[in-house]
């Protein structure tokens, strides 16, 4: 639970706003109740009630995007639904709606939300005692629109900055280890819901210390970065390439399996070996590939491909191994 709330930013928001309804509505619903104005406490109770199903609905299907405008509908209709029916008392429930809005909806429905909210009170006109206060409270919500809508765009700018430093392989430019993990969850997932198979390739630089120590780490940032563009250029969308550590990297193939695993890996390998160049000569890499088992943990996928790799490490290099398969290592060729 409060991994979801440190990890996604609108349901936080989206919580926060329904503790706050609990803590803020609730007290005037009661007393609207014991007063005896009814209506007045239907409305603050459907409010409170429409913010809270909002808030379930998101941590149930996770689905954030509807259920923050939902929550930034519910909230501004209902602040201005009580300054039509409480008066002056009710303008200052819209003040938060203003802020919240930016926060849980994309901005030009948030624009359009606090506009409307303001120009329907103003038609309206019950909740002001005078013109000069209805100019007033519409420049004030302005300026309270203006400032929200600044500060939430340069969040969500951050945010995405954050994001990508924390995915992405600054030198390579692609995926790192917790993208990884992540996008192996929902491969084993989807696997299990759809029945669409996966395939998991491991593979390793050969001899990539040698080229750091002879011919200098830039020759090998080099030679990571070309072994990047090559496979990147040799594989569908569909399929996701990640930088497991140092010279190793990880292949996520979805749909495919058996012979068309074999030619794909086949295809990949021939492509290194043609393509893949160093000062000293040739690079070539070594390959340990996994099929995901039906209820097959993704530790356990990872393990066997890792074991596979190993295999075609000690067994010469340059070679493709299948952990699933069971097929013998091509021998290798030219291999460094």
């Amino acid at each position: 639970m409060l991994y979801r709330l440190r990890t996604d930013f609108r349901l936080s928001i989206i919580t926060l706003l329904g503790a706050s309804a609990i803590l803020g509505i609730t007290p005037f619903a009661v007393m609207r109740f014991m007063q005896g104005n009814v209506l007045a406490g239907l409305m603050d109770s459907s409010i409170l009630l429409g913010i809270l199903a909002a808030v379930v609905y998101a941590w149930v299907t996770g689905d954030t995007r509807r259920s923050g405008l939902a929550s930034a509908v519910i909230a501004c209709s209902g602040a201005v639904a009580v300054g039509t029916v409480v008066g002056e008392p009710g303008l200052f429930w819209l003040y938060p709606c203003l802020v919240t809005t930016f926060f849980l909806a994309n901005p030009r429905i948030a624009v359009v939300l606090n506009i409307s909210s303001v120009l329907v009170l103003m038609v309206h006109g019950g909740a002001f005692r005078s013109d000069v206060q209805m100019w007033s409270f519409a420049s004030t919500a302005f300026v309270v629109s203006a400032c929200a809508y600044v500060f939430a765009h340069r969040n969500h700018d951050q945010r995405e900055r954050l994001e990508h430093l924390a995915t992405i392989d600054p030198l390579t430019g692609i995926k790192n280890r917790r993208s990884m993990d992540q996008e192996l969850d929902l491969a084993a997932a989807n696997a299990e819901r759809t029945g669409l198979p996966y395939a998991l390739v491991l593979l390793d630089i050969d001899h990539f210390k040698r080229i750091n120590d002879e011919y200098g780490h830039g020759v090998g940032d080099d030679v990571l970065t070309d072994l990047v563009a090559l496979l990147r250029q040799n594989t569908r969308k569909s399929d996701q390439l990640f930088r497991y550590g140092g010279e190793e990297f990880v292949l996520l193939l979805p749909g495919v399996d058996g012979i068309g695993l074999k030619a794909v890996m086949n295809n990949l390998q021939q492509v290194l070996r043609k393509y893949m160049k160093h000062p000293g000569g040739a690079v070539t890499a070594s390959f340990g590939v996994a099929l995901l088992r039906h209820g097959e943990s993704v530790d356990s996928w990872l393990a066997r491909a890792d074991t596979a790799l190993y295999e075609a490490k000690e067994t010469g290099r340059d070679r493709i191994v299948f952990a699933d398969l069971h097929e013998a290592p091509e021998p290798a060729a030219d291999a460094v």
